[in-house]
Formats: structure tokens, C-alpha cells, sequence
């Protein structure tokens, strides 16, 4: 008895050493290989973490991830603690040969496992019902009034007037790359709607620092409230679309720019001056504006051009009659040179259809262009200047 007592304490220390060579190879190898194994370390468990919220909705629905979080660590710790407590506490030793004295029933710890279980999910109901009832709010008085629009496959956004019924100006390009983009004004609380045609599928509309995602559901229109950071005003969030909603799902990208209040007054007075001074597409069958040389027809159709390849003279303008018949959805033709991400030498206005309008394109030199949806970049043709 007394040997196999010595024994034991010798084999634990062996199988800690191991454990302990283990660690350390590993972590020489990783370093060898130039891994920085605490930044990895760290990247990791904050995986585990939602990103640091941007508006005050999104910082509460993060304090209601922290306390569940805990009690799911606490949990989970109480848990496999007693695991390994049991298994180390009551293994089997050298000279047991006879059954434990078995259990049957224990009155305090049914009522333990039975009373805080539910003491957690009731307190767990009562601060998520708090913090859906407070992030779901659509308030009347919201300061700026915005409605994404979804269709396949982009955004489009409409600054609303303060009553929230007329459209005051209309941004066709999702990304601020591009030029366009959501910019919403931090520190002010915004109520944005959501709205898809009865005739498309269902998005979602998704920013992650925003901790938030609600569905797009056809033909319905729901709205919620989000006030951005004033500390936030500079930066840009990347949304997306987080329904799998077709084939070009993937491009359904979209830009949030959050400013200063004042530099988004100046911005949205801007565009609208900029859209009122700009004369409506003109309507099918009309003349066009003024300028000889021939005509090209283009037409969009199912989120692609119908015609790919196109001639023009050189050295002399020319018109593009441009048909968008896919209807509620903005559609444009840019010309770049050489390719499609080549240089923009020319950009007709974006409009949704269904609608037609003409384009009067300077003359171009000789050579190989692109024609492009500025949109819709993976709507492509190819345009010859000779």
C-alpha cells in the first residue's frame, strides 16, 4: 500500500511535465514562426466579444450581452469545476473493490438545481425585455428622418422631411468611396424606416458597431431609432445586407458617415439645392437636349446591359439612349477608359426605373473604353472609339 502511494505523486509530476513541455514547444514553435502568440491570444477572446458599440441603442444591448455573458461564464465554471471535483474526488483508488454508498434523492440540491435556474431565466426575461422595450423605440420628435430602401441588389437612401411623408433627396450609391453613402448626423437621434417592394425578397439590414440588425420584409415598412456617438462623428461603418437575398447578395453593401450635426445640415441643404437644380430624366420618346451625332441604344435589364459591345465614331459626340427597365431600381451609364475600373471620363445621372432618359457624351479620342452602372459595378460593356 505504501508503494503504490509513492507511485502515484511521481506519476502526477511526470504527467505535469509533460503538459508544461507541451505548452512551452508550442509556444516556441509559434514564436519561431514569427506568431505574437499573447496579440493572437487577445484577438481570440475578443472574438468571443461583440465590437465596441457606436450608438447609445447598441451600448446597451452590450451591457446585456456582458451580464449574460458572465452568468454563462459563472455557470459553465460552477459546472465543470464540480465535473472535475467529482471525477479527482471520487475516482476509483487502488484497493476499492466495493461500490460507493449510492445516493437516492437529496432534497436540498433538487431544490438548488430547480429554484436558481429560475431565479437566472427570470432575471435574464426582465433585463432583455428592458433593453428590447428601450432599443426599439420609434419616436415621433426623432430629430432626421432617413428610409433605406433594399432591392436587389443595392441601397438606396431617402432624407425625409421632418414629417416623415416627402423625400427631400435621394442617394443612389451605397458606398462613400463612390461618393454616396448614409451620413447621419452624431449626436442627434435618428429614425430610420426600412422598406422593400412588395415585389422583391427579403434583406437585412445590418451594421455591426451598431450591435443591431432588423429584417426587410417585402411590402413592410418598420422603423427604429439609433443615435450615433457625438465621440464618433469622422468615421464610417460598413453595413450589409444580412440575408441571403440572391445571386449578387454579396454586393449589397452599404457606408454609414457619421458627422457632425453641423456638417450634416450643410451637406443634406447641398444636395437638395444640387437636386432641384438638376432637370428631371427626360421621358420616353423625347427629343434630346442638343448636340449632333449618332445615337446608341443601352437598355438594363435584370441588374444587367442587354448590349455588351458598342462602336462610336471618334472625335465626335454622341448620344446614349438609356433604358432602365428594372423598375424601382437606380441604373446609370459611366464611361472609363480601358476597363471598367479605368479612368471616368464621363457619368450619365442616376435614376430608378421603370424610365428612359438620354445621355449627351462628349466627343472621345480613339480607343477601347467601358461602359459601367455606377451602382451596379459588375454591370459591364465594352464601348469602341474608332
Amino acid at each position: 500500500m505504501s508503494s503504490s502511494r509513492r507511485s502515484r505523486p511521481s506519476q502526477t509530476a511526470v504527467f505535469a511535465l509533460a503538459v508544461g513541455a507541451l505548452i512551452i514547444g508550442t509556444s516556441l514553435i509559434l514564436l519561431f514562426y514569427g506568431v505574437n502568440v499573447l496579440t493572437e491570444g487577445e484577438e481570440f477572446l475578443t472574438g468571443l466579444y461583440p465590437p465596441i458599440a457606436v450608438t447609445s441603442q447598441g451600448a446597451e444591448i452590450r451591457s446585456l450581452y456582458t451580464a449574460i455573458f458572465l452568468i454563462a461564464v459563472a455557470i459553465f465554471l460552477v459546472v465543470e469545476g464540480l465535473i472535475i471535483w467529482s471525477v479527482i474526488r471520487y475516482r476509483r483508488k487502488p484497493g476499492d473493490v466495493d461500490l460507493p454508498p449510492q445516493t437516492h434523492g437529496n432534497n436540498v440540491a433538487e431544490f438548488v438545481w430547480t429554484v436558481v435556474p429560475t431565479i437566472l431565466v427570470i432575471f435574464m426575461f426582465i433585463v432583455s425585455w428592458q433593453t428590447l422595450n428601450s432599443v426599439d423605440v420609434n419616436s415621433p420628435s426623432a430629430q432626421t428622418k432617413i428610409r433605406a430602401v433594399a432591392g436587389q441588389f443595392q441601397w438606396t437612401f431617402e432624407y425625409l422631411d421632418q414629417a416623415g411623408d416627402k423625400a427631400i433627396y435621394t442617394e443612389y450609391q451605397p458606398l462613400t468611396e463612390k461618393g454616396g453613402g448614409m451620413y447621419v448626423p452624431a449626436g442627434r437621434t435618428v429614425q430610420l424606416s426600412l422598406f422593400v417592394s412588395p415585389k422583391d425578397v427579403i434583406h437585412a439590414f445590418y451594421v455591426p458597431q451598431f450591435l443591431f440588425k432588423r429584417d426587410v420584409v417585402p411590402g413592410r415598412t418598420t422603423a427604429f431609432d439609433f443615435t450615433v456617438n457625438e465621440s464618433d462623428a469622422g468615421q464610417t461603418f460598413r453595413g450589409q445586407c444580412a440575408e441571403l437575398c440572391g445571386t449578387l447578395h454579396s454586393t449589397m453593401l452599404f457606408d454609414v458617415k457619421a458627422v457632425t450635426a453641423a456638417e450634416f445640415d450643410t451637406w443634406l441643404a447641398g444636395k437638395v439645392e444640387a437636386a432641384n437644380a438638376t432637370p428631371p430624366p427626360a421621358p420616353s420618346g423625347a427629343a434630346p437636349s442638343g448636340g449632333a451625332g449618332e445615337t446608341l441604344k443601352i437598355t438594363a435589364k435584370d441588374i444587367t446591359y442587354l448590349e455588351t459591345n458598342l462602336t462610336a465614331k471618334a472625335s465626335a459626340p454622341f448620344r446614349i439612349d438609356f433604358d432602365n427597365e428594372d423598375a424601382s431600381v437606380p441604373h446609370n451609364v459611366s464611361i472609363h477608359l480601358g476597363s471598367a475600373t479605368g479612368t471616368e471620363v464621363f457619368k450619365g445621372a442616376i435614376f430608378p426605373g421603370v424610365a428612359t432618359q438620354t445621355y449627351d457624351v462628349p466627343a472621345l479620342d480613339a480607343g477601347a473604353y467601358a461602359f459601367v452602372c455606377t451602382v451596379h459595378p459588375t454591370m459591364t460593356g465594352t464601348l469602341t472609339v474608332q
